[in-house]
């Protein structure tokens, strides 16, 4: 018996064809999962289903009632987690739950025994406010507000997108539990061992079905996509890779583009991919991190615990841990928007205790959400980060100029960056943070969220930058990037657990790829991940 029937469903937005003529079906009971790159059309998709939107045709039932017709009976048959856990920051966590069973005229007490599994783990933590709670704990409070109104069909939109591989893997293990208990589960994830989970996937792109069957199926029959054949990387130099595609306003091909990495084998698809790449890095002695015994305290709770390590110019430098090991308070110290308890360190020279103000005008950063303005236009946005960073106003004109016509942008600087691709928006945003030089950049999870073809193409932006002397210092959940990187830390409970090579802590750990070994150390945390 069916869950879930869509036939023939079309929808647009003005002239944007976000859905065009799609039909699948979902067995009751079953785990699937609805994949494809941004902008494919899942989130319409889900939005319809959940009878938040309506389709301009075709139809489409969940549980036997349509969803444009009998709304009322779908919502209360239907939870739905979309990106970024759908909470209220400023309630706490008890609040939030109280908030979401009353719009489902019921209470947390009648739903207790839906989320009793996964709401028992954060439940001590009922009086902390959302907007407190690490990565993973978020996750689990949002799936119980998903969950306490007892739905038959959950939907559930990338919901662990920027949590870390060991809370992603806890996910999972609930949705399992969940499946056991009859309900069925939709599921869109850029993580390709998480789609491996589904019982069968639908791949969307631009808005129609190419193909629908089991996992296995679909990543090979669609491997360009899912896993683009990668190069060979020259070890002197590389052409600028924002030369390689004429028009940035054509969907990316990633088949087409050239990419750093090297595919050493077919079962690397997604999971512990290797790069071939020069270590431009070995003669540089030149530190452009320096960070001894840091600490940050809050209270009597140390989110930074004593930590010390150095990064060289040029080095791609990978700063892994788990949701509330500490990484975050540590990125905020070295780029000056936060000053240490105790401890020492320099960033591009600058004390971080006494010349902040300096680190931030010699660093680059660059967000998850990419930083970008998306009311204003590439070239507004490429003069207002300029302006920022202090550049005076003819070398912004001068290097302006030098940067749309190398992106092959000339032609579109007054373009919304709100119509962009994903792909070309993340470029523009890495060229934006690296735009006045600067001595190191900051990338934090900067592709959270982003298919696979658009996350090799990102890489290469990063490879070139390294050539070019910029040190990267980038946090990521990806583990197949962390073998990207020249070395690595790895923070667990405040402290750096590890730091090497990817290929120096797998051999020290015994493990196969960078995910056993961060899984390996992350589950010997002994705080709470809040």
């Amino acid at each position: 018996m069916d869950a879930i029937k869509v036939k023939n469903i079309s929808k647009s937005y003005g002239k944007v064809k976000a859905l065009d003529d799609v039909s699948f079906s979902v067995g009751k009971g079953e785990v699937f999962g609805l994949i494809g790159p941004d902008g494919a059309g899942k989130t319409s998709m889900y939005r319809i289903l959940c009878s938040l939107l309506l389709p301009q045709s075709g139809s489409a039932t969940v549980d036997g009632f349509d969803v444009v017709k009998q709304m009322k009976e779908i919502r209360r048959r239907v939870g739905y987690m979309p990106g970024k856990f759908s909470l209220y920051q400023d309630l706490t966590v008890e609040e939030n739950l109280k908030f979401f069973a009353t719009l489902f005229d019921t209470t947390v007490e009648e739903g207790y025994d839906s989320i009793k599994a996964i709401y028992s783990q954060i439940e001590r933590f009922k009086d902390r406010r959302a907007g407190a709670l690490s990565g993973g704990m978020k996750q689990k409070l949002a799936l119980s507000c998903a969950l306490v109104h007892a739905p038959s069909v959950l939907f559930l939109d990338e919901p662990t997108t920027g949590v870390d591989p060991v809370s992603r893997k806890e996910f999972w293990e609930m949705l399992a539990s969940l499946k056991d208990r009859g309900i069925t589960i939709v599921a869109s994830t850029p993580y390709l061992d998480e789609v491996r989970r589904c019982e069968r996937v639908a791949f969307l792109d631009q808005g129609r079905i190419r193909g629908i069957d089991t996992p296995e199926h679909i990543l090979t029959e669609f491997a360009d996509i899912f896993n683009p054949p990668g190069i060979k990387r020259k070890k002197s130099g590389i052409a600028n890779p924002l030369q390689q595609i004429a028009n940035p306003l054509q969907q990316d091909n990633p088949s087409q583009q050239d990419n750093p990495l090297q595919q050493e084998a077919p079962e690397a698809v997604g999971a512990g991919l290797v790069p071939a790449r020069s270590q431009s890095t070995g003669s540089q002695a030149e530190n452009v991190i320096e960070v001894e015994h840091l600490v940050k305290a809050f209270g009597t709770f140390h989110a930074v615990d004593d930590i010390s390590f150095t990064v060289k110019k040029g080095e791609i430098f990978g700063f892994l841990g788990a949701n509330g090991a500490g990484k975050t308070t540590a990125m905020h110290m070295l780029t000056g928007l936060n000053q240490p308890t105790s401890g020492t360190g320099r960033v591009v020279g600058y004390d971080i205790r006494t010349e902040y103000e300096q680190i931030k005008k010699h660093i680059g950063y660059m967000s998850q959400k990419f930083s970008l303005y998306e009311d204003l236009t590439v070239a507004e946005n490429i003069r207002l980060f300029a302006g920022i960073y202090g550049m005076k106003d003819d070398e912004i004109k001068r290097k302006t100029d030098e940067l749309l016509e190398r992106l092959h942008f000339s032609d579109h600087k007054n373009t919304l960056v709100a119509s962009l691709p994903l792909g070309w928006k993340q470029k523009l945003a890495f060229s934006v943070s690296i735009f006045h030089e600067p001595g190191i950049v900051f990338l934090d999870e900067p592709t959270g969220g982003v298919d696979p073809a658009t996350r090799r193409q990102f890489w290469e932006l990063i490879y070139d930058a390294s050539e070019r002397g910029i040190t990267v210092f980038v946090t990521t959940h990806y583990m197949d990037e962390a073998e990207y990187c020249d070395r690595i830390s790895i923070m667990v409970d405040g402290k750096i657990s590890a730091i090497g090579t990817p290929e120096e802590l797998k051999r020290k750990f015994n493990q196969p790829d960078m995910d056993h070994v961060f899984t390996y150390l992350a589950r010997q945390a002994t705080r709470s991940s809040d």
